[in-house]
């Protein structure tokens, strides 16, 4: 088991993950990024989300992959 943080970002600012999640392999953090993105964009705000990164990282703060949001959202119509 693995601790690793999901970080968001745009071009104006930064949502950190000070909890962080215990994951036991690269699926599964793939996986659980994917799940925080829908459950980001599916909230009941207006934030256009198109433009945002999730930067995953381990417990030394090295960026293991990104995910950005559009690779889940797909294009807009």
């Amino acid at each position: 088991m693995t601790q690793i943080y999901f970080h968001c970002t745009n071009a104006r600012g930064v949502l950190m993950d000070r909890r962080g999640t215990f994951v036991s392999d690269l699926i599964e953090a793939c996986e659980e990024a994917t799940r925080r993105v829908r459950s980001l964009v599916t909230g009941t705000n207006l934030e256009d989300w198109r433009q945002w990164v999730l930067h995953v990282s381990d417990e030394a703060g090295d960026e293991i992959f990104v995910l950005p949001f559009a690779f889940v959202l797909g294009k807009p119509h």
